[in-house]
Protein backbone atom coordinates (compact mmCIF):
# COMPACT_ATOMS: atom_id res chain seq x y z
CA UNK A 1 0.00 0.00 0.00
CA UNK A 2 1.34 3.44 -0.90
CA UNK A 3 0.12 6.93 -0.14
CA UNK A 4 0.15 9.94 -2.44
CA UNK A 5 -0.56 13.61 -1.83
CA UNK A 6 -2.84 15.01 -4.54
CA UNK A 7 -3.19 18.50 -5.98
CA UNK A 8 -5.84 19.17 -3.32
CA UNK A 9 -2.91 19.81 -0.95
CA UNK A 10 -2.84 23.32 0.51
CA UNK A 11 0.64 22.87 2.02
CA UNK A 12 -0.80 23.68 5.45
CA UNK A 13 1.75 21.54 7.29
CA UNK A 14 -0.71 19.39 9.24
CA UNK A 15 0.54 16.12 7.73
CA UNK A 16 4.14 17.22 8.11
CA UNK A 17 3.68 17.71 11.84
CA UNK A 18 1.75 14.45 12.28
CA UNK A 19 4.11 12.07 10.46
CA UNK A 20 6.12 10.02 12.99
CA UNK A 21 8.70 9.06 10.34
CA UNK A 22 9.35 12.49 8.81
CA UNK A 23 8.31 11.09 5.43
CA UNK A 24 6.58 14.27 4.23
CA UNK A 25 8.66 16.47 1.94
CA UNK A 26 7.78 20.18 1.85
CA UNK A 27 7.23 22.14 -1.36
CA UNK A 28 4.49 24.05 -3.16
CA UNK A 29 2.56 20.86 -2.56
CA UNK A 30 3.91 18.21 -0.26
CA UNK A 31 5.17 14.78 -1.28
CA UNK A 32 5.64 11.51 0.59
CA UNK A 33 9.06 9.86 0.63
CA UNK A 34 8.25 6.17 0.00
CA UNK A 35 11.53 5.07 1.60
CA UNK A 36 10.55 6.65 4.93
CA UNK A 37 6.79 6.05 4.85
CA UNK A 38 5.62 3.08 6.93
CA UNK A 39 1.99 3.33 5.74
CA UNK A 40 0.68 4.09 9.22
CA UNK A 41 -2.11 6.34 7.89
CA UNK A 42 -1.50 9.17 10.35
CA UNK A 43 -1.15 11.67 7.52
CA UNK A 44 -4.47 10.63 5.97
CA UNK A 45 -6.26 11.15 9.26
CA UNK A 46 -4.56 14.52 9.81
CA UNK A 47 -5.15 16.06 6.38
CA UNK A 48 -7.99 18.62 6.58
CA UNK A 49 -8.66 18.57 2.82
CA UNK A 50 -8.48 14.82 2.18
CA UNK A 51 -5.54 15.39 -0.18
CA UNK A 52 -3.75 12.19 0.84
CA UNK A 53 -4.97 9.01 -0.78
CA UNK A 54 -4.06 5.33 -0.90
CA UNK A 55 -2.84 4.02 -4.23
Amino acid sequence: MAYRITEECLACGTCLESCPNEAIIEGDTYRIDPDKCENCGTCIEACPTGAIIEE
